[in-house]
Order: structure tokens, then sequence, then C-alpha cells
């Protein structure tokens, strides 16, 4: 008895690379990503190598634009008030990330434990200060700062504590405070969707081998939203550096606020204010630049120690 066997064909390999369709959908994002992100930053980069000289008797001739080499990156580190103001926004951070990332963390740990017809409620309201404009949230704060004016000022008062949230040694942490009211929410969101995606057999299984609410959240949960709070410390650290709105809103009621009080500042005063866009470039690359360092720094860490871990 003979058998004949038939040889079957391999599947064809599917292509790696996107075909006309997938380009299709793919072409108008990379178009507006194109023009609205990675050319702008090219255009930082070509304006910070420029610098405007003017010709004539005490330079009252026509001003000309030409080629400034890394004369403007200098010049904004001799600045002393532009490296103080990194040094302050370092600070900064290094408070008020941890802070607000362990209050968001608290925060959607409890969620977790709510019901699902207050868990919807109580997220809208966690995550209704984000979605006030951050100039409106300052305003809003700096109301509650401002001394004869403050209930909250009036109402330490009566206990005999005067504090001076617009001082020179408090504003730092007054704003603080209006970033942590601002983003908190809108970090825990992000770690309330992480917990979301655990399955529920691990807290079953938890369960039966007789774990609490505190062993579940500590050996189940915390290391399961890892990856979240990963990705909302970067967030947090770019923002950080990029602090902008609050202290200008801040500057009109609180004098310590100076005009290069953060790096951000500091490049918008020089292009709108002292009308030298060059050197503002320069300084705006070099915030990129740090923010990107941080960051990538942050990043390999974390992967180090993930990779030590196992």
């Amino acid at each position: 008895m003979t058998t004949s066997s038939t040889s079957r064909k391999p599947p064809a390999r599917r292509s790696a690379r996107p075909d006309r369709k997938a380009w299709t959908f793919l072409g108008p994002f990379l178009a507006v990503y194109l023009f609205a992100m990675i050319l702008p930053i090219f255009y930082a980069i070509y304006q910070s190598l420029l610098k405007v000289e003017r010709s004539g008797p005490l330079g009252l001739g026509e001003p000309s634009v030409t080629f400034a080499g890394l004369d403007n990156y200098a010049l904004a580190l001799e600045q002393t008030a532009f490296l103080e103001g990194f040094g302050r926004v370092l600070l900064f951070g290094a408070v008020q990330v941890p802070v607000m990332l362990l209050l968001a963390l608290v925060l959607a740990l409890l969620l977790d434990q709510v019901k699902d017809r207050w868990a919807g409620l109580l997220r809208a309201t966690y995550f209704l200060p984000y979605g006030i404009p951050g100039v409106i949230a300052t305003l809003l704060w700096g109301f509650l700062y401002v001394p004869g004016i403050s209930p909250i000022n009036d109402l330490l008062g009566k206990i005999g504590i005067q504090p001076d949230f617009l001082g020179y040694d408090s504003i730092l942490w007054s704003i603080a405070n209006i970033v942590v009211w601002e983003f908190a929410g809108y970090n825990m969101l992000i770690i309330v969707a992480q917990l979301k995606s655990i399955p529920q057999e691990l807290y079953e299984a938890a369960t039966i081998d007789g774990a609490g609410p505190w062993q579940v959240a500590l050996r189940i949960k915390l290391p399961l939203v890892r990856p979240a709070l990963v990705l909302t410390c970067v967030f947090s650290i770019i923002g950080t550096m990029q602090l902008f709105a609050e202290p200008l809103v801040l500057k009109k009621i609180a004098p310590a606020v100076t005009n290069n009080y953060t790096p951000n500042l500091s490049a918008y005063f020089d292009a709108f204010a002292n009308a030298n866009v060059y050197l503002a470039a320069a300084k705006s690359v070099l915030l990129a630049v740090v923010a990107m360092v941080l960051s990538f720094g942050f990043l390999s860490l974390v992967s180090r120690k993930r990779k030590d871990d196992r």
C-alpha cells in the first residue's frame, strides 16, 4: 500500500512595510507632525545660530542678521540669572513631582476600591482641575494667596499664624501647590487605566491565599502599575522644565518672581520684551536639551533597575 504525500506551500510572508492604505491613514498625521513639531525644532535651532549686527555711528545704522555660531549659547550660559532658573526648576521638580505622583497613586488606589456608581463621579471630580486652564487656576490660587483678601490667611491669622505665600522663600512652593492641584487628577487617570487592565484572576487568587487589601495593593497593584508611574513621571519631568504660566501670572502680585525666575520665562522676556529672538531661541534649545537628557536619563535608570531586578 502506497501513500502519497502532498507538499504544502509555506504561507507567504507579509511585508513589514506599510501598504498604500496604511500610508493613506498615516499621511495626514505625519504631515501635521512634520510641520507642527519637527520643522519648528529645526527652525529654532537655525535661529539660535543667528544674531543682529548694527552698523554706522553709535550702532544706529541698518541692522543685518548674520551668522553667530554658538555665541548665543555662550551668552545664555554666562547669565547667572538664567542658570539660577535651571536650579530653581530642578529643586521644584525634585519636591513637586514625587508629591504629585504619590497623591495621584493614592487617589487611584482609593478609587479602585470604590463602587462603580461612585467611582465615575469621583474620577470626574479629581480630574476637574486639569480641565481648568493654567492661567485661570493661577488667578484663583493667587486670590487665595494675597494677604488681606485671602480667606486662608484670615483663618490662619486667627490662630496666630501669618503665612507669606508670595514671599521669596515660599513662592516656589506656592507654585508647586498650584501645579499639584492641576495635574494630580490627570496622572491619577493614567494610573487608574493601568489598574483596570490588571486581570481579576490575580485578585481572586490573592484573596484565596488570604491576602488582605494592603497586601494586594503593595504586592500586586503597585508592581503592575509601574509602567504608568514611569510614564507619568516622564510627563512630569518635561512639564517641570516647561514651567511658565503659573510664575508669569503670579509675577504681577509676587515681587519674588523675576523675569528670569524659570528658563521658560527668561526666553519669553528675551523674545517679547528685549526683542532678542535669537538669544531666546538659544535658551529654548538649551531648555529642550536639558529636558531630553533628564527624561532619557530617568528612562535608562528605570530600565537598568528593571534588568537588575530580573
